[in-house]
């Protein structure tokens, strides 16, 4: 039986209270303290999106898309709407979404709250480097959002995670594209050095470029580097999945045997059409995952963890090679570990993940304590290698690593929403010396903000 309002991860698994986002919007003034936390679709790895001390607010209800201006590319619309409806209405005029995530199941509130990143983080930056501005409520009332109005809200919210306030309404700006699909070209390379000296030139000439990685080979991989094609074809299609997993498995279905075999089929099959320009659907190319409905199942009923650090250009050819080590080391490699390089756009955001360098993201069955001690080795890597943790993708990191990975993290408790409090904030920020900046988190604004109808 499935449980609501689990994150993605699925480790701490149990129905959680919820109640629809119009209902908290219309409470969220009385609201007790910490006792609200808004809820998109789940796509979060660890406890960012729960709340078990309080209430979720399920935003998914409020999904309209308000406009859409085709000349400018200009939307905005409602914080529920899920990323697949924005593809479905831009798509006919030859629009896409700036930024993507790894899937398309996320709703446009979770994409500003999470700051999400893609493959073309070099060329774009951020999802919150294309806001144009917000619409949030809060404890006292309901407020406009831009770089130019109250701008420190505007930055603690996109990347806050939800800590700030409700966000109820977007106005992004849509990337027009000549297709949907891509132009891929593969590029397999034998070692981590060889993608890492591959890697900037094919940032520079491609809007999109992500790696995969075989670990148990050595650090061999495959470079897929894309652009958009030309000459139309905005047909959406269905979203349903393919395939999907229907049941709960009663152990996990990823092991030293599983992994190995699809590593070298997915290597064969990708080196089987390197080495030429070749038109990919979008789907396939943006989110490969999302053919397989609750794939998540596979990892078996303890649920998966996933790390992601983003490590410096410095230190990177010296901390991801010592990550994928320590993963093998422990027996417990990765069974999908993708590499990316991030650029140097900077984000709006106050508590953006990305930074410049690369970013390295592994995903592990649960195991126990032997997982747990595993990442926290992962997490020690990426600390002293300058970089930080994810903390959209972890359910387990300590308060230290948190503080480390985001020194700013204390002028977001400072504007923290008094309603609002997440699981994850409790583990990380509230046990921080200093925490009680944000004893009246939010109880007021430096700053006069705009009453909206």
């Amino acid at each position: 039986m499935p449980f609501e309002h689990e994150s993605f991860g699925r480790v701490n698994r149990k129905s959680r209270a919820a109640l629809a986002g119009r209902h908290a919007l219309a409470g969220i003034a009385e609201a007790a303290p910490a006792s609200l936390l808004p809820f998109g679709n789940g796509r979060s790895y660890g406890d960012s999106c729960h709340n078990d001390a309080g209430r979720l607010a399920d935003m998914r209800g409020l999904d309209r898309i308000v406009a859409f201006d085709p000349d400018t590319g200009l939307l905005e619309a409602e914080a529920g709407v899920m990323l697949h409806a924005i593809i479905d209405h831009c798509a006919p005029h030859g629009f896409f979404l700036p930024v993507t995530p790894g899937t398309r199941f996320v709703t446009l509130g979770g994409a500003v709250a999470n700051d999400v990143h893609g493959k073309n983080h070099h060329a774009r930056g951020t999802f919150g480097c294309h806001v144009e501005s917000l619409e949030l409520v809060r404890s006292d009332g309901r407020h406009r959002l831009s770089r130019t109005e109250n701008p420190a809200l505007f930055a603690a919210t996109i990347g806050g995670m939800g800590l700030t306030g409700i966000i109820t309404r977007v106005r992004l700006k849509m990337m027009k594209v000549g297709a949907l699909d891509v132009i891929e070209r593969l590029t397999p390379f034998a070692t981590l050095g060889d993608y890492f000296d591959r890697a900037g030139t094919a940032d520079a000439a491609n809007e999109y470029a992500v790696a995969w990685l075989d670990q148990l080979h050595g650090g061999r991989g495959v470079l897929m580097a894309a652009n958009h094609a030309e000459g139309g074809g905005f047909g959406t299609g269905s979203h349903r999945p393919r395939l999907s997993v229907p049941f709960e498995l009663p152990v996990s279905a990823l092991n030293g045997l599983s992994l190995r075999a699809f590593n070298a089929a997915f290597h064969a099959a990708k080196v089987s059409k390197a080495g030429a320009d070749r038109r990919t659907s979008w789907q396939s190319y943006f989110y490969p995952l999302d053919a397989v409905g609750h794939w998540n199942r596979l990892y078996g009923p303890a649920g998966l963890f996933q790390h992601q650090g983003a490590i410096p250009f410095e230190t990177a050819r010296e901390a991801i090679p010592a990550m994928l080590a320590a993963s093998k080391k422990a027996g417990q490699a990765s069974f999908l570990t993708v590499l990316k390089r991030f650029g140097t756009i900077v984000s709006p955001g106050l508590m953006s993940f990305p930074r410049p360098g690369y970013t390295l993201t592994l995903d592990f069955p649960n195991r126990g304590r032997s997982t747990r001690a595993l990442l926290e080795t992962l997490d020690a890597i990426t600390v002293e290698a300058g970089g930080r943790v994810n903390p959209y993708k972890d359910a387990r990191m300590s308060a230290a690593t948190f503080a480390a990975s985001f020194p700013h993290w204390a002028e977001l408790e400072a504007l923290r929403d008094p309603a609002i409090c997440s699981d994850l904030w409790r583990r990380t920020a509230l046990g921080l010396p200093g925490a009680a900046v944000g004893s009246n988190a939010g109880g007021s604004l430096q700053r006069k903000s705009t009453e909206l109808s």
